[in-house]
């Protein structure tokens, strides 16, 4: 059994691989018929697709409604993942771009070229939509992809691949440029990181462990898309009404999301106005506060915040406060404490925006907004592979442009080395 499971995942590679070279040279205009074709399949099959959706929810224990909900699909789900193709559709064909060309000395022409970096590997889990998003970005960036999701969504997943891999077929696509590993169990996973012979990148999305035996067992190279330890920061010169709407929407509007804020810091001279309102509105949408002993006096309610709970990607109604003398404290518990994932900062005060958006260490830092706005759709990106917490190859959103390599294409008229 082990050896079979081991040549069927070889065998999915390779033939990964050599689709990777069809898809490479594959027109934009032949890619968008696709794209299209996808997004209408994925609306045609949406009976199926929720069937097997429920078909998960119902096989589900113990776990949090966090979960459930990033594992829920309905009708208006599957229509924003049809949406996400289309918008893929709209967005310029990164491949064949010339980024740089210049001449020699020696008479040569050269050009620096976008290309497909070849066979992505995506590990993910119990998010159904990551399915399409992941297949529509690799495909219109010339990838060939392999899928590996949570087994808690494998129904899900299956429909939503069986759907967009007969458009595939329908339009004659090299076989082998989509493909989903639907095994249960981390046995597949650990041969999958072990095929660096064929797979030129990994990208694990989910949470801590995931990424950790990921980064440990993998001889591919590895994107990392980390947990999300968010912070608002409530500067002494933040507009205070703007400052609650931003802070209750990004705790509150969904909770299960890496960019959720996990973390409020708010400025020492402005606690005493801002947090018993704020405080009492979190607690009124159902939200339990962590807070640092200057909080748990305006609300004596709160439980006490551990040093863990800073540093706690909760996924939950769950908010950890402090209080902070200013802001280069601020700025300090940010870069030691989060993830280096998407941070914001309210303040009317310019320099000190500036400051914040220069000296904190992540990959998305605000000034008045919500982090909930870390997002490749958001960002005008179309969908999104995830979020990347590295700072190689990608950093943020991943969408087309972080999907590319370069090359150098040398054009010469008969030039040899002196």
């Amino acid at each position: 059994m082990k050896q079979n499971l081991k040549t069927e995942i070889e065998t999915i590679a390779k033939k990964a691989q050599a689709a990777s070279r069809a898809l490479a040279v594959l027109p934009k205009e032949a890619k968008d018929k696709v794209l299209v074709d996808m997004a209408a399949a994925l609306l045609s099959n949406k009976d199926a697709i929720l069937k097997a959706n429920k078909k998960d929810i119902a096989a589900l224990t113990g776990k949090g409604i966090s979960f459930i909900d990033r594992l829920s699909l309905n009708e208006e789900r599957i229509k924003e993942m049809a949406d996400s193709l289309l918008d893929v559709v709209k967005l310029a064909d990164p491949i064949g771009q010339v980024l740089r060309d210049w001449n020699t000395p020696s008479g040569l022409h050269i050009q620096k070229v976008r290309c497909p970096i070849g066979i992505v590997a995506i590990i993910y889990e119990s998010r159904p939509n990551v399915t399409a998003d992941c297949i529509g970005l690799c495909f219109k960036s010339g990838n060939s992809v392999i899928l590996r999701g949570g087994s808690e969504s494998l129904n899900s997943n299956l429909a939503i691949y069986n759907a967009l891999n007969a458009v595939m077929k329908k339009h004659a696509i090299a076989s082998g440029a989509i493909n989903l590993i639907d095994t249960r169990g981390h046995k597949a996973v650990d041969i999958l990181l072990k095929l660096n012979n064929y797979i030129d990148v990994v990208i694990p999305r989910g949470g801590e462990e995931l990424i950790n035996k990921v980064v440990k067992s993998s001889r591919i190279p590895v994107i990392k898309h980390y947990k999300g330890i968010c912070h608002v920061y409530v500067d002494e010169w933040a507009d205070l009404n703007m400052a609650e709407n931003i802070c209750f929407n990004a705790k509150v509007q969904r909770p299960g999301v890496c960019n959720a804020m996990e973390s409020m810091l708010v400025h020492r001279d402005v606690a005493a106005r801002f947090l018993p309102g704020m405080l009492k509105k979190l607690k009124e949408a159902g939200v339990e506060i962590r807070g640092c002993a200057f909080t748990r006096k305006i609300a004596k309610w709160a439980k006490i915040a551990t040093e863990k709970d800073y540093r706690s990607e909760y996924l939950d109604l769950i908010l950890s406060v402090k209080v902070v003398d200013d802001l280069d404290a601020a700025i300090s518990h940010i870069n030691d404490y989060g993830s280096h994932h998407s941070d914001s900062i309210v303040t009317d005060n310019q320099d000190n925006a500036l400051k914040f958006l220069k000296e904190v260490d992540s990959a998305c830092v605000y000034l008045n907004a919500s982090t909930r706005f870390t997002d490749g759709n958001q960002f005008g990106m179309g969908a999104e592979i995830g979020i990347s917490t590295d700072k190689l190859h990608a950093r943020g959103p991943m969408a087309l442009e972080e999907l590319t390599t370069y090359k150098y294409m040398v054009f010469g008229s008969g030039q040899v080395r002196q």
